[in-house]
């Protein structure tokens, strides 16, 4: 499915910052960054993608922080009333 009809379907696009210990060095932690389309409150995208790594990547997982914002549509936008310039 295009990103367009997701985006109007209630998608929003969502990124996660992923922890995870290094697998030759479990005490350090290392960042992933994930962004992608995903559907607020259960996001089932992210939620495949980290059953994908917890059963074929070798760095367990630390924690995941997330942020999701919405796309605005047209009925958002407003015209300007004026416009002026600066030399």
């Amino acid at each position: 499915m295009s990103d367009v009809k997701l985006i109007e379907r209630g998608y929003r696009i969502t990124t996660a910052e992923i922890l995870y210990h290094m697998p030759d060095h479990p005490a350090l932690l290392q960042t992933f960054l994930w962004q992608a389309l995903d559907l607020a409150p259960h996001y089932p995208v992210l939620s495949r993608f980290l059953m994908y790594w917890e059963k074929n990547l070798d760095g367990r997982l630390h924690s995941v922080r997330l942020a999701a914002a919405g796309i605005f549509s047209a009925r958002e936008l407003k015209h300007a009333n004026f416009e002026f310039s600066i030399h």
